[in-house]
């Protein structure tokens, strides 16, 4: 075999690997969020750092992927999620292919980074949990629309949206964060 292929087929093969940890990755952060009752998801570390090193595909592959294994294994929720999946690992791709994490990321970049992933994923993950669910889904973060919709007096979908944010914000904090710590470990040909 031509020493040019045996390097590009290793090549792919890491791909393949790191986005199938990736998806894991997602599954395991689920499963805790859910398990625990914690207002946050944990459900996008891996797509992020699929996203950071092989671009926008590689992580709307990792969260479609783990959306999909936590939907059929433990939280039918995410199979409605699964939009939410893939638009976070577009995003963050696109993100993170002009703006390269690397040594010296300072945490304002981290809290841009994530301001900007959060604000779509918000949108459509507000527009599924008010619409499809009415505000009430498997999430620890049910209790706090509830609180806003009911004891507050906010609209339903104000009141996801205003979570939605907060907490997804949150999570992709926690998922650059990640995925910026992981970059700067990882060998420069993989």
């Amino acid at each position: 075999m031509d020493a040019g292929k045996g390097s590009l087929s290793r090549a792919r093969t890491l791909r393949l690997c790191l986005i199938a940890a990736g998806s894991m990755i997602n599954v395991a952060g689920s499963d805790i969020a859910l398990f625990m009752g914690i207002p946050i998801y944990l459900n996008s570390i891996g797509t992020v750092i699929c996203a950071v090193r092989y671009g926008p595909a590689a992580g709307m592959i990792a969260g479609a992927a783990g959306a999909l294994i936590c939907g059929v294994t433990t939280d039918i929720y995410s199979l409605y999620y699964l939009p939410v999946q893939i638009i976070a690992g577009g995003a963050a791709g696109l993100i993170f292919r002009k703006y390269r994490p690397g040594e010296g990321n300072s945490l304002r970049r981290i809290v841009i980074s994530a301001a900007v992933i959060a604000i779509p994923v918000s949108l459509v993950s507000a527009v599924i949990t008010a619409f499809v669910f009415g505000g009430v889904t498997s999430s620890g973060s049910s209790i706090l629309v509830q609180l806003l919709h009911n004891a507050a007096g906010m609209g339903l979908v104000a009141s996801v949206f205003t979570v939605q944010f907060i907490t997804d914000f949150a999570n992709c904090l926690i998922s650059v964060w990640a995925a910026f710590a992981v970059q700067r470990r990882m060998p420069r040909g993989l």
